[in-house]
């Protein structure tokens, strides 16, 4: 058999068109995150709640400061939010062990489980949207999710 010839493999930063698919992911990003929050279901935790439980949950136990950087927020803004998710048994407060003035959040059983219910509300909705997909397209999906994570991980 004849050996192919060799294809030289493109590169993103080298295709054409770079700031059009940007455009194109971001809109698909945007109208996804939208249908995402309308699916949660009522009586839901709003997103600022979500988005914090979710930061104690994948990394632990952290201070108020730690996640307002990381959610780009003020600490200042998040003390209410602290506040309710703390009163709802949702994540507790503690001192710091190395400086006894600063608070360290972590999330709670009740709060992980709340986490999961909602995160498997809307992981259902989404495996019902994509049924009309083909395997393939299935499966690109989940590795275009790869990539959008591993993009949303670059530093700055």
């Amino acid at each position: 058999m004849p050996a192919l010839p060799a294809r030289r493999v493109q590169r993103a930063h080298e295709a054409p068109g770079r700031m059009e698919s940007a455009a194109a992911v971001r809109r698909a990003v945007t109208n996804l995150g939208r249908r995402l929050r309308a699916e949660r279901p009522a009586g839901a935790l709003n997103g600022t709640k979500l988005s914090v439980l979710s930061h104690l949950y994948r990394l632990g136990p952290s201070t108020a400061g730690a996640i307002a950087a990381a959610e780009r927020h003020q600490p200042q803004s998040l003390s209410r939010t602290f506040a309710e998710l703390q009163g709802a048994g949702l994540i507790s407060r503690r001192p710091a062990e190395q400086d006894r003035r600063a608070v360290v959040l972590a999330i709670t059983e009740a709060g992980r489980d709340a986490l999961v219910v909602d995160m498997a509300h809307r992981d259902s909705w989404l495996a019902q949207a994509m049924e009309d997909l083909t395997g393939a397209e299935v499966e690109l999906v989940r590795i275009a999710a790869e990539l959008l994570d591993r993009l949303a991980e670059r530093p700055r």
